[in-house]
């Protein structure tokens, strides 16, 4: 994604068909992640709950690239710290 990529944490809402997922900032802002190229054999997946780290560029901010899995919660009232 190159120099003008930065990388924020998104809460996963949803897994949506073709290994998309719909994911939320914490300013409210939802968009569509997925996950690229090699990264595919590693990732074991998200579910609604998870903080995953997202790669967005300032040309697109609907679409996010999955990083990395930071965190699991089992319950929806635990918050993004």
């Amino acid at each position: 994604m190159g120099e003008a990529a930065f990388c924020v944490e998104a809460r996963v809402k949803e897994a949506l068909p073709n290994g998309t997922f719909a994911a939320e900032l914490a300013n409210g802002h939802r968009l569509t992640a997925f996950v690229s190229g090699p990264d595919k054999k590693f990732f074991a997946g998200a579910n609604a709950g998870d903080i995953v780290r997202l790669q967005l560029t300032p040309y697109d901010l609907s679409v996010g690239r999955i990083l990395v899995e930071t965190k699991k919660f089992k319950h929806e009232s635990q918050s993004v710290s």
